[in-house]
């Protein structure tokens, strides 16, 4: 495994450090220096150290040879890449070192280029993208994560401590230590060339000028699937307690930087449905709850308070919230937390949670409190959906509730983007747009088949997951104390006029559905039989 332990902390005696993020470098340096290092620096991150007041080496007097080319060369030279490669365990290595006067590079603190932050933004362009993808910072990575051996590679700022740490250590950084820094370092890597070919896949060309593409389908399924994300935590079990599994994340958006304030560690089947009742809750812009049980929401409600929203959601089916999920797209107050722990909730996911709240909810030991942002309901971006199955995988765009986005009246109606069409005889009333609108929203994030009832300010009943329409009313209706008056969704076309009948049967007097059945005037027509208002929106929401 190279030099002896002994030998170790003797000749770790340069560090090269060129960083993107620069958080924790003025401390790392000083750490380095102090442990009896040459600090090599480039650029911006010379200049940073220097400033703080750390002796820094330029990498132009390593290499003989200035930074050119506005910084697009610097350190790919051999006297940078020689000292870092060098196996010290390998005599002519070293003597190829000592040939050409190259001293060894045994800790190299290098970040990226923040790519992925400039490919977020819709409005930079390809020469913004090109000039954003670093070719020295990856190579730096490599050749020193490939001589793992032998030299000390840093891409985390929250690694900087230990890496301090253990070199100041008798015998230096064990080999344990050394792989693990490598294996995040290619991660590190591989991470940042998948992001630069994900962007890349969406730029085209147009008039002899290349151009940024908006989503188009080839960013959305590229010839080569790439999926990388670094493993954020170690879940209770999968969804049966002898599966294991983890969660991973290749960014801080959504549950990927979500914080767990308390309860029992979250299981695979948790996230799912922690997930599906987020995902609910961003879909409302007013005060809003959503209770979900297995992947299905069995309750939602929006009020004025954050508390009311969540007891009326609570109690559209409170024998199926016992035991569930709850999402909320406000910050949890103390009345909300109160309502929340006066009956059995598995966990509870929410922008926030004041003091008080998170007080009342500390006596539920067991109870999840997972803050992540459930609160943007215009920002429902649509992501790639990846999924597997026997052998392979399947891979769609997000699917997105933009029906009207704002409140569905007629004046809405009326207008070509908003998707709506009134096809009866009699339009909607005030509150039966806002109801179909609820029951819309809500179907999105139903399991197929789905029926969804619903009245101007909370969910009524669902029959989730039924082979047959019909199906899925009488389930709602099962479960529903009363419909008369109620709105109802439907998630697919009515292939048959019998669907729309056991609708009428509930007690609905309205209906939105997308449309584009063959038999859609004999529904319509059965529509105005009933006296319902109906109205398409030309857009299926299947959940399969």
């Amino acid at each position: 495994m190279g030099r002896q332990d002994g030998e170790e902390c003797e000749q770790l005696r340069r560090a090269l450090l060129s960083v993107s993020d620069k958080t924790g470098i003025v401390d790392f340096a000083r750490g380095l220096a102090a442990g009896g290092f040459e600090i090599v620096s480039t650029g911006g991150t010379a200049r940073a150290l220097a400033e703080a007041g750390v002796a820094v080496t330029g990498v132009s007097s390593v290499t003989g040879f200035p930074e050119m080319m506005d910084g697009r060369v610097k350190t790919l030279h051999p006297a940078v890449h020689a000292g870092i490669l060098a196996r010290r365990d390998e005599p002519g290595d070293l003597r190829a070192l000592d040939d050409h006067g190259i001293r060894p590079v045994d800790v190299v603190a290098v970040n990226l280029y923040p790519f992925a932050r400039v490919a977020a933004d819709p409005d930079a362009g390809v020469e913004a993208l090109v000039e954003e993808i670093d070719i020295g910072g990856p190579t730096l990575v490599r050749a020193a994560a490939k001589n793992f051996r032998d030299v000390v590679v840093v891409v985390d700022p929250g690694d900087y401590p230990e890496v301090l740490e253990a070199l100041r250590r008798p015998g230096g950084p064990g080999p344990d230590f050394r792989l693990a820094l490598a294996r995040k370092a290619f991660a590190h890597t591989g991470s940042y060339d998948g992001a630069i070919a994900a962007a890349l896949s969406a730029v085209g060309v147009a008039d002899g000028r290349f151009t940024r593409a908006a989503a188009p389908a080839e960013a959305l399924v590229p010839d080569t699937l790439e999926v990388r994300a670094e493993r954020r935590r170690i879940l209770r079990y999968g969804e049966n307690p002898h599966q294991a599994a983890a969660l991973y994340a290749a960014g801080d958006a959504g549950f990927g930087g979500a914080r767990v304030v308390q309860g029992k560690p979250l299981s695979f089947t948790n996230l799912m449905d922690l997930d599906a009742a987020a995902s609910l809750a961003r879909e409302f812009y007013d005060t809003s709850a959503v209770v979900v049980k297995n992947t299905n929401p069995c309750g939602v409600a929006t009020a004025a308070a954050l508390s009311d929203a969540y007891v009326s959601a609570r109690e559209v089916d409170a024998l199926s919230a016992f035991g569930g999920i709850v999402g909320l797209n406000r910050c949890v107050d103390r009345l909300t937390a109160e309502a929340i722990a006066s009956t059995f909730i598995e966990a509870v996911v929410a922008p926030d949670a004041d003091d008080e709240a998170r007080a009342v909810l500390a006596a539920k030991n067991n109870l999840r409190l997972v803050l992540a942002d459930c609160s943007s309901a215009g920002d429902v971006r649509s992501d790639r959906d990846v999924r597997s199955i026997l052998g392979a995988f399947l891979v769609q765009g997000g699917d997105r509730v933009t029906e009207a986005a704002g409140p569905w009246t007629a004046e809405a109606a009326g207008r070509p983007e908003s998707g709506l069409r009134v096809m009866t005889r009699r339009p909607p009333t005030g509150a039966e747009w806002a109801a179909l609108r609820l029951a819309w929203r809500v179907t999105a994030h139903v399991k197929s088949n789905a029926v969804v009832f619903a009245r101007a300010d909370r969910l009524a009943a669902i029959g989730a997951g039924q082979m047959s329409r019909v199906d899925a009313v009488k389930v709602a209706v099962m479960k529903a104390a009363e419909l008369t008056g109620t709105a109802a969704a439907s998630d697919v076309f009515f292939p048959f006029r019998d669907g729309l009948d056991a609708i009428a049967a509930a007690g609905a007097t309205a209906v939105v559905q997308p449309g584009g059945s063959v038999r859609d005037e004999e529904v319509v027509a059965a529509a105005d039989e009933h006296g319902l208002a109906m109205v398409f929106t030309g857009r299926r929401h299947f959940r399969h």
